[in-house]
């Protein structure tokens, strides 16, 4: 049981931890101080429960029907670029909202945002249901691996939300509000792009 725990998180801090788009709208919320619990609480339970899904054995869903992958590839695309442009307009206009405290946004407004950039990611899909899913049949307490993935996701979303303060001193300029956009554009161009050639 330990092994498979142990294994499961290992594997599912492995897949999370690479910079996307959830990744970069969770580190700009918690530079904000804006809504972080519930940002965080989101993208972990969304994984969790995507995770639970694939170990059950949903995982057929994608290649049962795999027009509904399509469908999601092309919304989510269609979400990124969207997303993308709003950032670097952002970081063209000086980003004067962007301040570390005192965010404008709605809870609603955050919350529909990281939902969007969850749930039409297909990637999450396939790291989640598919991978994580099929890596836990090889485990006799497949749901202690799934646990200790799930459990990886709440580790890593709360420690960059909650974390990113420390790097609160650099953002108290401009600049550096600036570049964090544009960063953000181009990861979220980047994987708009790979979704379609995917």
């Amino acid at each position: 049981m330990i092994n498979a725990f142990s294994s499961g998180f290992a594997l599912g801090l492995s897949f999370i931890l690479a910079i996307g788009a959830q990744n970069a709208f969770v580190l700009k919320q918690g530079l904000r101080r804006s809504n972080v619990f519930a940002i965080c609480l989101t993208c972990a339970v969304s994984d969790a429960a995507l995770i639970a899904a694939g170990v059950a054995g949903f995982g057929w869903l994608a290649t049962t029907i795999p027009e509904a992958l399509i469908l999601v590839k092309w919304a989510g695309a269609a979400f990124l670029f969207v997303y993308g442009a709003m950032s670097l307009r952002a970081a063209i206009n000086g980003g004067e909202a962007l301040k570390a405290e005192g965010s404008t946004s709605t809870l609603a407004g955050a919350l529909l945002t990281c939902l969007a950039l969850t749930w039409l990611n297909p990637h999450v899909y396939l790291d989640t249901l598919l991978l994580i899913g099929s890596i836990s049949s090889q485990y006799d307490d497949r749901w202690a691996f799934g646990t200790g993935a799930a459990l990886a996701s709440f580790v890593f979303f709360f420690s960059l939300g909650y974390g990113a303060r420390l790097l609160a001193p650099m953002f108290e300029k401009p600049i550096a509000w600036r570049v964090l956009d544009l960063m953000i554009c181009a990861v979220m161009w980047a994987i708009a792009v790979k979704l379609v050639l995917y």
